[in-house]
């Protein structure tokens, strides 16, 4: 049965630090910049989108 209070051991993002020391790090603001709600990112040869959603959520497509 799934709980329906919020896990505490959850952070937002905003209460994330901005450097992550250990290795490299992008904020998705960069990414997202000028109202920009779809980026795509070649990998290899395949190329991916990343869509930013309304709720505000990260989608990584083929």
């Amino acid at each position: 049965m799934k709980s329906t209070t919020p896990d505490a051991s959850r952070k937002k993002s905003a209460d994330l630090p901005l450097s992550c020391p250990s290795r490299p790090c992008l904020d998705s603001r960069q990414l997202f910049q000028n109202g920009l709600r779809l980026v795509e990112i070649i990998h290899g040869e395949v190329r991916y989108s990343l869509r930013l959603t309304q709720a505000n959520k990260l989608i990584l497509t083929k």
